[in-house]
């Protein structure tokens, strides 16, 4: 348990802290934050060698509430290695914000985060949920004063809290179907429940992935996308981007393909519709961003990451076809999502440093001046495009591809097929922006070069070089997530 546990002893760390540095010193607190983030990385490490649990039932049936499999591992480390990324984007752009309460909110829902994927148990998953969302709607609005953050605080809390109810209900009711909260336990119990308990089960399965729908943002729950990205400080809107989106699919796939494989002819279907649903609602909002209009880089990254969640839905939906090792697309997709989308938000915040308004035209012209820069994020987006040289990008979006056609959802193949094509225009739009004339009566020209934070600098080389080091080799995050492409 040493890694949620490193980062939650952290933020207490930091928030009594917090209560004698002085003013001139709060900086201090953020490399802090970062220092516990890489320790909890490092504590991950020795974790490798096997399967451990804790908390585990005493009846001979094995069933534990805490587990450090390959699974746990690996989303431990896309989540925390999330959080650390975010935290280098928010040093030196936290100067207007309470820094001791952002560290400690920030640290205390990756410590959530990290606690999820190796809960399981039905309670353990809804508490390190709510652990890692709730410091999550005061991160949006910490932007004291400022009415759109508060209103996407505002517009975040009321849905989320809706969606909590209804998979709380969901719980409730699998809890009263099946007389358990553990997940095995759960799947045994539903292959022989009681013929006037059925209907309860099914709704309860049904409730509980209402819930994880909204955390995954599929369409129709994945409103607050865009209006909370836009509202919330830049780095907060890139942790919900990669840290949210693997807390909520990490929990879809426990609840799906450990807890409830018995009911695989209702979800499977269920979450194929999602799928195909959310990638091309994601990509055709994305289609409509006016490059002129305030923030609109924020929005196009808002709506992309929808339709990214679409892609992240096809292996759990195959998994009920073709068995769970179809996930391991999912988590491979994920750690190329994360990677790629985080560099992207950290160029994004480099060039709101000069032009606040991040508008797509802001990006026009960026090789001018900042060509290294222009560069990165060009290689970031034609890794979300899966267009060389982003092969990453491209090997992700083929084993997504491909647990589709293994598991005979041939159709939710091609729906997946003809929305990376329509979002090549937009991913190719942006890219081709960076490296053209800046416009001649200078509406368009980005600002003049000013010093970049080290940190940001530093979040930057590490998704690029991430990004470039993965593409020379795509089989080493496949094999990390479990996939056996070749």
């Amino acid at each position: 348990m040493a890694p949620p546990v490193a980062v939650a002893a952290v933020a207490l760390a930091v928030l009594v802290a917090d209560l004698f540095v002085p003013a001139a010193r709060k900086p201090l607190l953020g490399y802090g934050a970062v220092a516990g983030l890489v320790a909890a990385l490092a504590l991950v490490i020795p974790l490798h060698e096997g399967d451990r649990s804790t908390f585990c039932l005493t009846t001979g049936t094995r069933a534990c509430s805490y587990t450090a499999d390959h699974f746990t591992l690996v989303i431990q480390a896309l989540v925390l290695g999330g959080a650390l990324l975010t935290a280098l984007l928010s040093i030196g752009d936290t100067r207007k914000l309470p820094a001791g309460e952002f560290w400690f909110l920030l640290l205390s829902s990756a410590a959530g985060a990290a606690l999820l994927p190796a809960a399981r148990d039905l309670a353990t998953l809804v508490v390190a949920l709510e652990v890692a969302s709730l410091p999550a709607f005061a991160l949006v609005g910490i932007k004291r004063g400022d009415r759109r953050s508060s209103e996407a605080a505002l517009k975040f809390f009321l849905s989320s809290v809706v969606a909590t109810a209804v998979m709380l209900l969901g719980v409730s009711f699998v809890y009263a179907a099946t007389g358990t909260l553990h997940l095995t336990e759960i799947a045994t119990r539903l292959d022989d429940v009681p013929g006037q308990l059925s209907t309860l089960a099914q709704a309860g399965v049904a409730l509980t992935l209402v819930g994880f729908a909204f955390k995954t943002a599929a369409a129709p729950f994945h409103f607050w996308v865009p209006d909370t990205y836009v509202g919330a400080p830049l780095p907060i809107a890139a942790y919900l981007s990669v840290v949210g989106k693997a807390v909520g699919f990490s929990g879809l796939i426990l609840v799906t393909v450990v807890a409830f494989p018995s009911y695989a002819e209702v979800w499977g279907p269920a979450l194929a519709v999602l799928a195909a649903l959310t990638m091309t609602v994601g990509n055709v909002a994305a289609l409509r961003q006016s490059a002129t209009r305030a923030r609109s880089a924020v929005r196009l990254l808002a709506w992309s990451s929808v339709a990214q969640a679409g892609y992240l839905l096809v292996p759990i939906a195959a998994a009920a076809y073709a068995g769970g090792r179809q996930t391991g697309s999912t988590v491979a997709y994920a750690l190329m999502y994360a990677v790629v989308n985080l560099g992207a938000f950290a160029v994004a915040a480099l060039v709101a440093r000069t032009r606040p308004g991040n508008r797509l035209a802001d990006y026009r012209g960026l090789y001018a001046t900042r060509p290294l820069a222009a560069l990165a994020m060009g290689f970031f987006l034609l890794c979300l495009a899966g267009l060389p040289p982003g092969i990453i990008g491209l090997f992700a979006k083929v084993t997504v591809f491909s647990a589709a056609v293994d598991a005979g959802l041939g159709w939710l193949a091609v729906v997946m097929a003809v929305n990376v094509v329509i979002a090549l225009y937009y991913y190719l739009q942006w890219t081709a922006a960076l490296f053209r004339a800046p416009a001649e009566d200078g509406t368009e020209q980005p600002a003049t070069r000013h010093r970049t934070p080290a940190p940001l600098t530093v979040a930057i080389i590490l998704t690029a070089v991430a990004g470039v080091a993965l593409s020379g080799a795509p089989q080493t995050v496949l094999r990390f997530a479990g996939v056996d492409l070749f």
